[in-house]
């Protein structure tokens, strides 16, 4: 069963802003937000990610998402950091997920071609292995079409079936596909209020939307692995930890705005988050269950 990262819902937000404004946003945003715990297992402890690389990325795209990855386990960073976001994860039953970096497989001759079914994903997902705590993210190149990806999804999460359940998770690029989709805000949404999209903090606007769309199925996958953890709404399309606080990055934040989030004055792009070897990220709002609400770093 996969959880999927729907880029409608923040669709519908931008098109609901558009026509009821930002007064009925706020009132939107004061009611009381509970995902429920529903006495199932989550990802605790140490917990290995290992990437599967699917299509060409560069080693600089790549390491935009290594750094990433690994500064979410790291105290090193000044404040705000990764680090600091990825904490509130803690507040869900049972304590801390450490994360690490596994294994790393690169696909770059497309050996399932460059049109992918939801089958190929948890195929391509299995390469990483079948551990006990574990993650296989599987992520996609900008020129490879995955079902679903931009018309009702920018990623997902799930599990496997059967004695032996791993939790996997992917996520596309989606600079030449849907940017106003799946990169929002660092390119111009497709409908609802045209504000000048927000600079990326690491300069590729494809990879610094992944980041928000990993961080977003990251800790959905930690939080509700096999679809019994933290969720609202039905099993097959649940609210988790972040997709349940969409389009939210900074203080202020409504339907089709952002919120005020961190600039840098050399070069004016957008972040709210410090990681390692001197990054800097965007990252989305979390359902803080100690608030029953939508927490941002900033």
């Amino acid at each position: 069963m996969a959880s999927n990262y729907s880029c409608d819902t923040l669709l519908f937000l931008l098109c609901s802003f558009s026509f009821f404004g930002a007064s009925m946003a706020a009132l939107v945003q004061e009611q009381p937000l509970v995902l429920k715990y529903h006495n199932g297992a989550l990802l605790k402890g140490t917990v290995t990610v290992n990437l599967i690389w699917y299509g060409k990325f560069t080693p600089i795209q790549r390491s935009i998402i290594v750094d990433f990855l690994q500064s979410l386990s790291s105290p090193k960073a000044p404040s705000p950091s990764a680090a600091s976001w990825w904490k509130t994860t803690e507040k869900y039953k049972t304590g801390a997920s450490t994360l690490i970096l596994g294994k790393q497989i690169l696909d770059e001759n497309y050996s399932l071609g460059k049109s992918l079914k939801n089958s190929h994903i948890v195929y391509l997902a299995a390469k990483g292995g079948y551990t006990g705590r574990s993650v296989n993210l599987v992520l996609t190149a900008k020129d490879v079409f995955v079902e679903g990806f931009c018309m009702s999804r920018c990623g997902t999460h799930g599990s496997s079936r059967g004695k032996i359940r791993f939790a996997y998770a992917w996520v596309g690029n989606s600079e030449t596909q849907c940017p106003g989709q799946c990169a929002w805000p660092f390119h111009q949404p497709i409908y609802g209020p045209q504000a000048p999209p927000l600079v990326a903090p690491n300069g590729d606007v494809g990879v610094d939307g992944m980041i928000i769309n990993v961080a977003t199925v990251l800790a959905g996958t930690i939080t509700n692995p096999f679809n019994n953890g933290y969720f609202q709404g039905p099993a097959t399309a649940p609210l988790e930890a972040v997709s349940a606080c969409t389009g939210m990055f900074g203080s202020g934040s409504y339907p089709g705005y952002p919120g005020q989030v961190l600039v840098d004055k050399s070069t004016g792009a957008s972040y709210n988050a410090h990681g390692v070897h001197g990054r800097r990220f965007l990252l989305p709002a979390m359902w803080d269950p100690t608030k029953s609400a939508c927490s941002t770093l900033v």
